[in-house]
């Protein structure tokens, strides 16, 4: 298999494992980018980095073995233990992104945009739009017509 894609394309969920799989193969990446983030996370930048955040060097090991499961999926789409086995590595990525957003009990999460979400702007703002490029852009895409000064205007070019 060269592709994740083609790996779902031959699988056909036979086992409840086979049916997780399938399901949750949209987090799987492709290979080479487990492959990329181990070599960057082991570089001495990186390490530098680790160093300097968190007064040690943090363990790479889990994007070498993404990696080694990812390619392992690739080449048989029915080895489902390496599949799942990527699919709780990133979920158990994801999560550990996500705790602190989880976690915020600061700010109120709302459930939909507010109610004057699309009210006009301000009058000084508006005034300040009806002078900007990006008024006469807008101005010009609307009308189909050119600013009067589009034929004079010069760029900048360095020699």
């Amino acid at each position: 298999m060269s592709t994740i894609i083609e790996a779902a394309a031959t699988i056909k969920p036979k086992t409840p494992e086979e049916a997780e799989v399938l399901k949750n193969l949209w987090s799987i990446r492709p290979c080479y980018l487990y492959n990329e983030e181990y070599e960057d996370c082991t570089s001495i930048k990186a390490r530098f980095h680790q160093y300097f955040i968190h007064g040690e060097s943090i363990d790479c090991n889990q994007w070498k073995r993404d990696f080694d499961n990812c390619t392992r999926f690739e080449r048989s789409a029915t080895d489902t233990k390496s599949a799942l086995e990527l699919i709780e590595s990133e979920r158990k990525r994801r999560e550990e992104r996500m705790r602190a957003h989880y976690g915020n009990n600061v700010w109120t999460k709302r459930t939909g945009p507010p109610a004057d979400w699309s009210k006009p702007l301000p009058e000084h703002m508006q005034k300040e739009y009806e002078s900007s490029f990006l008024a006469s852009k807008a101005k010009e895409l609307r009308d189909g017509s050119t600013t009067p000064d589009a034929g004079e205007s010069s760029s900048c070019s360095i020699m």
